[in-house]
């Protein structure tokens, strides 16, 4: 979900997603994904997601497919929710849902059982759903085991709350504690990492740049494993307003753990992070940061190349690979390679609209509005919920551009009272592009 930043909504942000996990035949909404579930006495497993979310394309390909998946919908009711969509969008802020891929399961009264956030690899998916589904990780059993000592239920209560992006709630809990408790856990490294991580996010939520790079490099330092390029982030964030040397010299300090996750953990044959593209931005990223233009481009050239590898000439064989690459190109700025990439994408996924909108609005952005508009007016004939806005944007900022204001007003005006009721926020943005 690379990145953890670019995910996170504000929420206004076919073949749709390739080899679809239920291919459309599960229920329209939530809220009918919970009548059947209440007569046939099954769990909901809520995959929230979007035809833009490259995670999504790896989950959907790679993990959500097979006799495990089928043995799992024999077990639940499944109900894809589409972020773009207004049904999607509701339930997120209903369930507090911040990034995507993340998959909510409810018990058959909408009650939460628990949630796994972001992509896994099979192997991680399923045990992590079997124990959720169990029982064995419902809260209050949690809440119960760590008041009586248990630092293994204090961890994974913490834990919880950081799921839930809970951070003051979560320590506020943990205060509660018995004292016998709270002194035994405060030595646990389990426990203080989980710590950390809710006064990360508590930090973030106070807009407290010192507070947020202190507990990013508490976590930093700890057994993160794949959850690295997302705390690297925030810390790389916080301390971007620094002077010059130690903002630098921030960044100097987690190239070693960093270059290390990549070369263990990312760019490997069998990946045991399944989010790739994540590591690699975020190692291009420290580079950056630390004045490395010669490291910030061999890990580009590097990913690019094996991505290629794997890839081959075939852009449809892997969705996730081939918008990972997408993405390592216009991060290194190879223009030409991006433009001809994109081209394959357009013509490999013709009922998406984001690959047609991404070009559009590239041509744009660099000043060809009039090879950028087709490929707009292409989108938008695909283009629904809060993306048909996005999509709207870019066409009444290219009309604009060819000196044809009033056909982007009536572009606007036909986007906004189709779905601005829905996405208000998006739509007023909308309105800005004509003044």
């Amino acid at each position: 979900m690379k990145r953890l930043a670019a995910l996170l909504l504000p929420l206004a942000l076919a073949a749709a997603l390739p080899a679809t996990a239920a291919s459309g035949k599960g229920p329209a909404t939530i809220a009918a994904a919970l009548e059947q579930a209440a007569r046939q006495h099954k769990p909901v497993l809520i995959d929230f997601q979007a035809v833009w979310c490259y995670s999504c394309y790896f989950m959907a390909s790679h993990v959500l497919t097979g006799d495990e998946f089928k043995a799992l919908e024999s077990k639940v009711v499944f109900v894809e929710a589409d972020a773009d969509a207004p049904d999607g969008q509701a339930w997120m802020k209903k369930l507090n849902v911040h990034f995507l891929p993340t998959y909510v399961a409810l018990d058959e009264h909408g009650n939460e059982l628990g949630r796994i956030l972001a992509e896994r690899p099979r192997d991680k998916f399923y045990p992590e759903v079997a124990a959720i589904l169990s029982g064995n990780q419902r809260l209050d059993k949690l809440k119960g085991d760590a008041q009586k000592g248990s630092l293994a239920a204090v961890a994974a209560v913490l834990d919880d709350y950081q799921k839930h992006y809970a951070g003051p709630e979560g320590l506020a809990w943990f205060d509660t504690l018995p004292p016998v408790v709270k002194n035994v856990a405060d030595k646990d490294r389990d426990v203080a990492l989980s710590r950390q991580q809710l006064l990360l996010l508590k930090a973030k939520a106070d807009k407290d740049d010192a507070a947020t790079a202190d507990a990013a490099k508490h976590v930093l330092a700890g057994r993160i494993d794949c959850q690295r390029p997302y705390v690297l982030d925030d810390l790389l964030a916080a301390t971007k307003s620094l002077p010059p040397e130690q903002k630098r010299a921030a960044a100097a300090e987690q190239k070693e753990a960093m270059q290390s996750y990549v070369d263990t953990q990312v760019l490997v044959a069998n990946p045991p992070c399944a989010d790739i593209r994540s590591g690699v931005l975020s190692l291009a990223d420290v580079d950056a940061a630390a004045g490395d233009a010669v490291g910030e481009k061999a890990i580009l050239d590097r990913a690019i190349d094996m991505t290629r590898g794997k890839l081959g000439d075939n852009v449809a064989s892997d969705r996730n690979l081939a918008d990972n690459l997408r993405v390592y190109l216009l991060r290194a700025k190879r223009t030409d390679e991006v433009d001809a990439l994109e081209l394959k994408l357009i013509a490999a996924y013709p009922n998406d609209y984001v690959y047609a909108y991404r070009h559009g609005r590239n041509l744009v952005e660099n000043g060809h509005a009039q090879e950028g508009l087709p490929f707009l007016e292409k989108a938008a004939t695909k283009a629904y919920g809060a993306n048909k806005l996005q999509v709207a944007t870019y066409r009444a900022k290219a009309l604009i551009a060819l000196g044809r204001k009033d056909e982007a007003k009536k572009v606007v005006d036909t986007v906004v009272a189709q779905e601005g009721k829905t996405f208000p926020e998006a739509a007023a943005r909308l309105r800005q592009t004509i003044g």
